[in-house]
């Protein structure tokens, strides 16, 4: 109470602030001094369920989140949370084994920073992997399918605020964000390994709710061939840099409403972990064709 007037203080939404270039070329830095300035080729950033392929690469150091100074800790279950580098295939990386979602509470801006690092450290191209449910009835749980576009009806760019120059104009073209090029040597890899692979558009849902029913129908009259609640986000800053992206999603259950069952985190962490031996041959024969391609 102040002269008679009550004061009333109201709790306003915390917005966080975008980090400046300084900033994250300070985080990508610090990666390097403790890596011994290794120099990664190619970045891959692990969804729910498919941490496997982290333990076939020839580690060279392995950091978690939460050491890395302003770097965002990963919470969502089955993200293990670990910056891992090192060679595959002939193929210097950095892992992410676990990625950041929105609905953790982190902004779209958050979620840019660690694709902007992992650009920082060196990476040419980036491969996402995701666990999705097949709005598509046509398909069926365990099946592969290599991105070729998305559909993003929710929330903000993470490009909103100031625009980074350093990275990227303004206005940017995501017309071939998913490399036409990088999914035909997918299929080539595929082939070579006896893999089935489906191409399709991937349908992003905010979450941490599975989707209804309804919405999965109107995915699916929109074009949807599989939802999910990440990839888009760390796609679009991608695209803002011109790096070249490779989406891989693992079917891990049919989405909701197209069998009379409901959903769990365990079923997908379940199907994840069954499909991972085919996801880790198809990686690693793309990698190697990295490799051998100088790419």
């Amino acid at each position: 109470m102040s002269g008679g007037q009550v004061i009333f203080a109201f709790e306003r939404e915390v917005i966080p602030m975008e980090r400046t270039f300084e900033q994250l070329k300070s985080i990508a830095d610090h990666i390097k001094g403790r890596t011994g300035g290794f120099e990664p080729e190619t970045g891959i950033i692990l969804g729910s369920g498919l941490s496997g392929l982290a333990s076939l690469i020839d580690i060279k150091a392995e950091l978690s989140y939460a050491s890395i100074p302003g770097f965002l800790t990963s919470t969502a279950p089955g993200h293990e949370g670990r910056l891992i580098l090192g060679t595959l295939e002939g193929r210097r990386l950095v892992c992410m084994s676990g990625r950041f979602h929105r609905y953790e509470g982190y902004s779209y801006a958050d979620l840019a920073m660690p694709v902007r690092v992992l650009k920082l450290l060196g990476i040419r191209q980036l491969i996402v992997t995701n666990a999705a449910g097949a709005i598509n009835s046509s398909w069926s749980a365990g099946d592969i399918m290599l991105i070729k576009d998305h559909i993003k009806l929710f929330g903000d760019s993470p490009m909103t605020g100031p625009n980074m120059a350093e990275f990227g104009p303004r206005f940017f073209d995501t017309t071939d964000m998913y490399s036409r090029d990088l999914r035909a040597l997918a299929r080539e890899c595929a082939g070579e390994q006896g893999i089935e692979v489906r191409e399709g558009v991937y349908f992003y849902f905010p979450g941490p709710q599975f989707e209804s029913p309804a919405e999965i129908r109107a995915a699916r009259t929109l074009g949807g061939d599989a939802a999910g609640m990440s990839t888009v986000a760390e796609a679009l800053t991608a695209a803002h840099m011109k790096l070249p992206v490779l989406g891989i999603s693992l079917m891990t259950n049919m989405a909701a409403g197209i069998l009379d069952q409901p959903l769990s985190s365990e079923e997908v962490n379940e199907a994840a972990e069954k499909a991972s031996p085919r996801m880790e041959a198809l990686v690693r024969a793309i990698v190697r064709r990295f490799a051998e391609a100088g790419l």
